[in-house]
């Protein structure tokens, strides 16, 4: 039996998103071309890598059905569900800001959400250790009656919501790692103290008016991380020591849900971060061992954002292959780069400083 799940649907990468250039709409002087950066091809091109190197043959690979509006409604109100239906039956268009999509657009996202809600349902069933859902669009920007930054269903709350429902877990952990903050996430379960909710972000990227430390939640458990622009691999690795892990070890979940977004990549056009393949490998190394220790293995990545067509796939074969504890790599083309312009021993102490800060106010 493969110990780690690939789930992935060719159809999740002919959802468009129309007349963009990078995030402004076409028009008046904005010349058309390009299109939004949330596109196809970092996802096509890192399936295509995981079957270059040999590693897709360790995983199962598979489908899975789209969300059946039942699971979709624990999330979404009816309201906003049917005006999705009906804008995407008419031809496409945009619900929210930075969030369109074609005809068509509302069933795609069904399937991204019913990839990620099968994914977390193997993996707490048994049939799996570990689990990727290669998800598209993506979902921890989505509020329950409004899209934003290309997210249109909240893929990992939806998923969390249904396996609730089907009794197989209560307590979920969920480490967003995209360099955005995972605002939609947030939202849904902030007043949820069954669900962890842990956002390390680059502080004031997108959303501008939230993500702050001072976000807590019900009994404490929203843990905002905002990081500076320019932080790097070590400072995301104590984040991580000094916070994440102590915070998953306190709450003691039944499975983590990684928000595994790419755009924390020193590559990335939406961020100013300084990771490399080697740190979303590192940083998937810790959640394993955590997973193993607090709620036998139960894992799984869940896709959102990453924006470097070239990039992406190097950082996206590491997790997986992390998650499948295989040695099979793809050496990171730009790894000895990354690595050269890493922050200077000044900065990383200021970091450590902060962090050590944030830790003990999150303590408990």
């Amino acid at each position: 039996m493969h110990a780690t799940a690939f789930l992935h649907d060719e159809l999740t990468l002919w959802h468009g998103g129309g007349e963009y250039a990078l995030t402004m709409p076409v028009g008046g002087l904005v010349k058309p071309g390009g299109g939004l950066p949330e596109s196809p091809e970092s996802k096509r091109r890192l399936v295509n890598l995981l079957r270059v190197t040999g590693l897709m043959e360790a995983l199962a690979l598979q489908s899975a059905p789209p969300a059946p509006r039942e699971d979709l409604l624990r999330v979404h109100p009816a309201a906003y569900l049917d005006r999705f239906k009906a804008l995407s039956d008419a031809g496409g268009g945009e619900l929210g800001p930075r969030a369109p999509f074609l005809k068509g657009g509302y069933e795609i996202a069904a399937l991204s959400a019913g990839l990620a809600t099968e994914a977390l349902r193997q993996v707490l069933r048994g049939q799996v250790r570990r689990a990727y859902a290669l998800s598209r669009p993506p979902g921890h920007h989505a509020l329950p009656d409004l899209p934003n930054g290309f997210c249109l269903l909240a893929n990992i709350a939806v998923a969390i919501r249904a396996v609730r429902a089907g009794g197989l877990a209560r307590r979920i952990a969920v480490v967003d790692w995209d360099v955005h903050h995972g605002n939609g996430t947030e939202a849904i379960f902030l007043d949820d103290p069954d669900c962890l909710t842990i956002s390390l972000h680059q502080e004031r990227n997108y959303p501008l008016d939230t993500g702050g430390a001072d976000v807590r939640g019900a009994r404490g458990s929203n843990l905002n991380i905002p990081l500076p622009p320019g932080t790097g691999h070590a400072s995301y690795l104590e984040a991580f020591e000094r916070i994440v892990l102590p915070a998953l070890r306190r709450f003691e979940p039944e499975a983590i849900v990684i928000a595994c977004g790419y755009d924390a990549s020193a590559m990335d056009p939406l961020g100013r971060m300084m990771l490399g393949a080697e740190s979303f490998g590192a940083m998937t190394a810790l959640l394993v061992e955590a997973a193993e220790q607090l709620c036998q293995g139960r894992l799984v990545a869940v896709h959102e954002g990453g924006y470097s067509e070239a990039h992406v796939p190097f950082c996206g074969h590491a997790v997986v292959a992390g998650l499948a504890g295989s040695p099979i790599a793809a050496p990171d083309p730009l790894g000895a780069t990354i690595r050269a312009r890493q922050p200077a021993p000044l900065w990383i102490n200021h970091l450590s400083a902060y962090l050590r800060d944030l830790a003990q106010t999150f303590e408990v």
